[in-house]
């Protein structure tokens, strides 16, 4: 509703009261501008009325003209004398006397500008109600980002920041737009002639919010008006995730323990029956919450809880497929601040092998802290067994089994400026073959026999020898 009072309080217009400060509540349904001495056939209540006080000539025709509007029940008369500079003091006793809000125009303002921002506002007032409505009647998400298309008459979508489409068709440059979004200095921001507007949910950060994009240039009160709306939907699909989430730590804890109840936890939230994968991760800062909100973006059908410093998540093999978390990840790069994020998939299962899983993506996890980037998704489909073995020996006693294993070859390395340790790596990545070890050297195979003597002698084996081979290819990994 557009209140007497909340014209008094726009700047622009400069309008001031004189009489009915009592009756500042009344609705404005529209603006009618008139010079007849009795409109009331032409009013239907509601009315801020705009006159120039042609009609004015003496005491009666106040009476006249303000009983009319009384009768009408108009919100208000908005009025200005140009040559007097002083509204009538009858006019102003009428008004009194019927209870008609009086205010007084600046002489040097418009009608035309007073009936443009008024009638700006009742539209906007209009389009709030109708999405409202939209809200009211639980027609969700893509009817409300239908009805704001019409609205603002303009192509709309919802993004997630890990780039998934909300709402609404296929969006090509939606990549793009999550990486502008994340980056922007302030919002709203227009890209390639796109408008992205943050939608929030109440304490959220840009990393968890959505983004409402309005394809092509809007008023920027109308996008904000629809971002708020679709806050609203963002909310309930935010708290529903948390009741659902409530399941999630007895059932996490029931997964690492084994527990006897694991089956009818599973049961209680629908996945008795599907193949489920875990989901392990873990920041560079220890921050779990933001472990768990890019997991709930990149995952947003997976139930998902903190244990300690990491955060675990179960999920539908079909919801959770590697590469699809690996491009979320990616996408959201640019809202991690400083922190880096780690996460282990573990191989799709039944239920019976969730505790597996659950060892199998903390080992994949740990195996990622060895790698590089920003983000680092690995999946134990991916990777060989004996990495898995290795992601699972602390830091330390890795150093310390590859020191004792190739301490010697290390040493003189350092001391003579070689480079024996990448021979044999070389050597043994080529499963032992003199032909193809000396081609990926570029030297003689004469040549590399002599530096894989050298090997043999420093560290006292026969690399012809198959747990020789193992042992120094796993050490060499270790590092």
């Amino acid at each position: 509703m557009l209140l007497l009072r909340t014209l008094l309080r726009m700047p622009e217009l400069r309008l001031s009261l004189h009489t009915g400060e009592d009756q500042l509540d009344r609705t404005v349904t529209r603006v009618y501008g008139t010079e007849l001495p009795d409109p009331s056939r032409y009013l239907s209540g509601g009315e801020l009325v705009l006159s120039g006080l042609l009609w004015h000539h003496g005491p009666q025709d106040s009476e006249t003209f303000v009983r009319s509007l009384a009768s009408a029940r108009v919100a208000g008369l908005a009025a200005s004398e140009v040559e007097n500079r002083a509204l009538p003091s009858d006019l102003v006793e009428a008004c009194l006397r019927h209870h008609v809000p009086l205010l007084e125009v600046p002489v040097d303002l418009s009608f035309a500008t007073i009936t443009e921002r008024v009638s700006m506002e009742l539209v906007g007032l209009s389009r709030h109600r109708r999405l409202l409505n939209v809200v009211a009647e639980g027609s969700g998400l893509p009817a409300l980002v239908l009805a704001g298309r019409h609205e603002l008459n303009a192509p709309c979508w919802v993004l997630s920041t890990a780039g998934r489409v909300v709402a609404g068709g296929a969006l090509p440059d939606r990549l793009t737009l999550v990486k502008e979004f994340l980056q922007a200095d302030r919002l709203p921001k227009t890209v390639r002639g796109m408008t992205l507007v943050p939608v929030s949910d109440r304490g959220g950060t840009r990393l968890t919010s959505w983004i409402l994009v309005v394809g092509g240039p809007v008023q920027q009160e109308a996008a904000a008006e629809l971002a708020s709306l679709v806050g609203l939907e963002r909310l309930r699909q935010a708290q529903g995730r948390q009741i659902e989430n409530r399941t999630a730590a007895p059932l996490v804890s029931a997964v690492l323990s084994g527990s006897a109840d694991l089956e009818s936890r599973l049961a209680a939230a629908g996945l008795e029956r599907a193949r489920l994968r875990v989901i392990s991760a873990v920041t560079s800062d220890q921050r779990t919450d933001l472990a768990a909100a890019v997991l709930e973006e990149a995952l947003p059908r997976a139930l998902v809880t903190p244990v300690g410093d990491t955060v675990c998540a179960v999920a539908k093999a079909d919801d959770s497929p590697p590469d699809d978390v690996r491009e979320a990840m990616r996408v959201m790069e640019p809202g991690l601040g400083s922190s880096r994020v780690l996460v282990g998939i573990s191989s799709p299962v039944e239920w019976r092998g969730l505790r597996g899983a659950a060892e199998e993506a903390a080992h994949a996890r740990r195996l990622g802290e060895r790698r590089g980037g920003r983000t680092c998704v690995v999946a134990g489909e991916e990777i060989a067994l004996h990495q898995l073995l290795l992601a699972g020996v602390p830091e330390e006693l890795r150093a310390s089994l590859r020191r004792r294993l190739l301490g010697p070859v290390l040493d003189y390395d350092a001391e003579h400026g070689s480079n024996l340790v990448g021979t044999l790596k070389v050597f043994l990545d080529c499963s032992g073959s003199w032909t193809a070890a000396a081609a990926r050297l570029h030297v003689h195979v004469n040549t590399l026999r002599y530096r894989v003597g050298r090997v043999e002698g420093l560290l006292g084996v026969d690399l012809a020898e198959f747990e020789v081979r193992v042992d120094l290819f796993l050490a060499l990994q270790a590092g």
